[in-house]
């Protein structure tokens, strides 16, 4: 996944949710962050961030924030970046799924009962879903999800139980939208029943992975399965 007309700036500021206030030359912009979550490892006053900047765009702010150095690691804060990676990693023929054949079929955003998975697929004997988790949240080089507690994370966990049960292949892929930490793990301190869900799934034969990815300041690419500990 390729971003292009890529700028270098300073961040300053974030107002609220959806912007920042970063400098380029010495000049204040605005900028659209495309990640609503807390981030506040990385939002941090004088990181350097990267911006894809929009010149013909009519839109109120001309940048979206992409990514952030973090203390000489790039990581990729584009919370639609996990689901688009994975269907371009899917459609390339990355073993992602765990399936022995090939997929027949991709879908993304399936309907299932009260949720929306993130991927729908199909081979010729096994009918698949897949929701789609981006992790952000680092420390000490270990990488944890979530990092704000999420009620519709665990909904979707469990609904993911309930299509196991019915018979439906399960996942839970983690993108980690950075390169080579050590492991992954729930973030118990922060929402404990996300943890404990995510035990359970296993438990009831969900397959859950976890999958680093190389940045760059104008792409991300999915590239390995990373250790999770539960």
């Amino acid at each position: 996944m390729v971003y292009n007309n890529i700028i270098k700036a300073t961040f300053k500021n974030r107002p609220n949710r959806f912007i920042a206030e970063c400098i380029i030359d010495n000049q204040e912009v605005i900028v659209h962050v495309k990640n609503t979550g807390r981030c506040r490892e990385l939002l941090t006053p004088d990181a350097q961030v990267y911006l894809e900047y929009f010149p013909e765009s009519s839109r109120k702010t001309k940048y979206d924030l992409i990514t952030v150095n973090k203390n000489g690691r790039l990581i990729n804060m584009d919370s639609a970046a996990p689901n688009k990676v994975i269907y371009e990693s899917l459609n390339l023929g990355k073993n992602i799924l765990n399936n022995n054949e090939p997929l027949t079929y991709i879908k993304m955003e399936q309907k299932y009962k009260q949720s929306r998975f993130d991927v729908y697929a199909e081979t010729n004997s096994r009918k698949i879903f897949a929701e789609i988790k981006g992790v952000t949240l680092e420390e000490d080089n270990i990488v944890m999800f979530p990092d704000a507690p999420t009620e519709r994370g665990v909904k979707h966990i469990m609904e993911l139980i309930d299509a196991k049960e019915n018979g439906f292949d399960a996942h839970i892929i983690f993108v980690i939208q950075m390169e080579n930490p050590a492991y992954f793990t729930p973030n118990y301190k922060t929402h404990s029943e996300f943890g404990q869900a995510l035990k359970l799934a296993k438990d009831k034969g969900v397959n859950i992975s976890a999958w680093d990815c190389l940045i760059t300041e104008n792409s991300i690419t999915l590239n390995k399965q990373v250790n999770i500990i539960l």
